[in-house]
């Protein structure tokens, strides 16, 4: 299974950024799907969350402002990340939690992609 990631970029404080995820490889199911980041110097936090069956969750750091959506059909994820702060400045890393017919359900990453916010 693998996980790519894209969309990352430099935008100014207030701006919008869009990343999407997208998986492919021998999956039986996916369960959850979620984001992920990691500012520099710190540990990676999870920002948002969204269960098979639509169930969201979000970080208080950005609550109201970013939006996951995701298609277990499409293997597809995204993170709409509106008014951006330079706080947001991370590597953002998607993750998928997939079950396969033959084995135990586990964890797949992508390869992160850095959203830089300039104040």
């Amino acid at each position: 299974v693998q996980l790519q990631a894209s969309g990352g970029g430099l935008v100014q404080a207030g701006g919008s950024l869009r990343l999407a995820c997208s998986a492919s490889g021998n999956i039986f199911r996916i369960l959850t799907m979620t984001w992920h980041r990691q500012a520099p110097g710190k540990q990676r936090e999870l920002v948002a969350l969204i269960t098979r069956d639509g169930t969201t969750k979000y970080s208080d750091s950005v609550k109201g402002r970013f939006t996951i959506s995701g298609d277990t059909a499409k293997k597809m994820v995204s993170l709409q990340m509106n008014s951006l702060e330079p706080g947001d400045t991370a590597v953002y890393y998607c993750n998928m939690f997939i079950q396969h017919v033959v084995s135990q359900p586990k964890d797949y990453w992508g390869q992160g992609t850095l959203v830089t916010v300039s104040s």
